[in-house]
């Protein structure tokens, strides 16, 4: 069995060899994490390969406490986001939403993909209203499943600090996704 762990701190000193293991361990589950959303082959190499990227020009700041596999999907799950976000302001998207706006019975499919991107989207936005430090503790919390307690932990802070942080981002992000409850519901369950 691999240690995870030892590799993280190997990588984190410099070790290509290290940092080709963790890259062979994750590659292929992180291609078919992005490629459930873009569909796009060329789109998924470039987000993955920017991630790992990312991890390699990052390595000081590995945490070999913290999930590695956290890390990862989190800086792909931004990446797929921005990803998103460019493809949504494209004309040619604008078109192609219009197009299929227009097959009635095809367009159930499309619209219900579409309006969840739109709701990454709108997540992504909402986010950005919260302080610093809400936006870390939520980010943990809702989209990493960290609990509280060991959020408290890494962040050396009191768990009800943590839990008045969580519930202000939680109300403001309610606001903010009103039109999306559907999804709220489906993500977080305590929304």
């Amino acid at each position: 069995m691999i240690d995870e762990r030892a590799l993280i701190l190997s990588v984190k000193s410099g070790s290509e060899d290290s940092y080709k293991i963790l890259y062979e361990l994750w590659v292929s589950r992180l291609y078919r994490f992005v490629y459930h959303y873009v569909k796009s082959e060329v789109v998924t190499d470039d987000i993955v390969q920017e991630t790992f990227l990312r991890i390699w020009n990052n390595r000081n700041s590995l945490d070999p406490d913290f999930s590695f596999k956290s890390y990862l999907f989190t800086i792909s799950y931004r990446l797929l986001l921005k990803e998103i976000h460019r493809q949504l302001n494209n004309p040619v998207m604008a078109e192609f939403i219009d197009y299929q706006s227009e097959l009635a019975t095809a367009a159930d499919e499309a619209e219900r993909s579409l309006e969840f991107d739109h709701f990454l989207v709108a997540l992504e936005n909402a986010k950005k209203l919260l302080s610093p430090r809400q936006r870390e503790i939520f980010e943990m919390n809702k989209e990493l499943n960290i609990p509280i307690l060991d959020i408290a932990k890494k962040l050396n802070i009191g768990e009800q600090v943590v839990r008045n942080q969580l519930s202000a981002s939680l109300k403001l992000i309610r606001v903010e996704l009103s039109g999306y409850l559907k999804f709220l519901l489906v993500f977080w369950v305590d929304f």
